[in-house]
């Protein structure tokens, strides 16, 4: 099974080793175009016009300090992008807690979606930087499209031939969109919230919930070891982890979305 994550906003303030080496991250075959998205970030950060450049990142006057460090990031230290990704998914999802068994698992089927990477394992080493899927850099453009061009024969490798579950948020799902077979065994999550109102029930889409009940959705998948081998599997596996799971329809060819419906946030 391959799960994919969004990255987060939140990072962490340092790395804690040894400098970025494209090298070594997975999915070698990224690597030019990593090269590339990183030379354009690293000289918006130290062209001097920082006006521009925090416009062509979507960044407020009081996150300045993110060119400069965008400017370092070929000397930064690194941590893995595991450690590296804060936000409120990563919270829920607790790498760090997880059993030794799970760990390993998720190091096998989680792969991250970014502005700057790609895409990446959470054992692959990269040094904090702020790159979001919106921007647009000089020489390369917007990267919702220039990822959109460079991803997809990676993801199908990545994909193999098992089930995918998409947890991607919609800017970093544009990046890659699954078809054919591979779409048919993949399955995209919307998180809906069901309260009562005038003793009617009602659904509706949250935001910060969404991000930390896929993080214990994940994380209760790979505590379990769940190792699904269809879309039904996997759904049965959520099913049994006791998440109310309604499939939606989808034409053939196209991913097969599902709503899991929480009632306490």
């Amino acid at each position: 099974m391959l799960i994919l994550l969004p990255p987060s906003e939140g990072k962490a303030d340092t790395g804690t080793g040894r400098r970025l080496d494209l090298a070594r991250l997975s999915l070698p075959e990224l690597t030019a175009a990593r090269e590339e998205v990183l030379t354009a970030l690293v000289a918006l950060g130290a062209d001097g016009d920082e006006e521009a450049a925090r416009a062509a990142l979507g960044l407020s006057e009081g996150q300045r300090g993110e060119l400069r460090r965008n400017a370092r990031l070929r000397a930064a230290a690194t941590a893995p992008a595991g450690h590296v990704y804060t936000g409120v998914l990563y919270e829920a999802l607790d790498l760090a807690s997880l059993p030794a068994t799970a760990q390993r698992a998720a190091r096998r089927s989680v792969l991250i979606s970014s502005g700057l990477w790609g895409a990446v394992r959470l054992t692959d080493r990269i040094p904090p930087y702020r790159c979001p899927i919106g921007a647009r850099l000089p020489g390369v453009g917007a990267l919702s499209a220039y990822w959109r061009r460079a991803l997809a024969p990676a993801m199908a490798a990545a994909a193999g031939d098992g089930p995918v579950l998409d947890l991607r948020s919609g800017a970093y799902a544009a990046t890659w969109a699954p078809r054919g077979e591979v779409a048919d065994r993949t399955v995209t999550v919307r998180v809906l919230h069901e309260r009562e109102v005038d003793g009617v029930p009602v659904r509706s889409v949250v935001s910060h919930f969404n991000k930390a009940t896929k993080g214990r959705l994940v994380r209760d998948l790979l505590t379990e070891g769940a190792r699904p081998r269809t879309v039904g599997g996997l759904l049965t596996a959520l099913r049994d982890l006791k998440y109310p799971v309604l499939e939606q329809p989808a034409p053939p060819g196209r991913p097969r979305p599902v709503d899991v419906i929480v009632t306490e946030l």
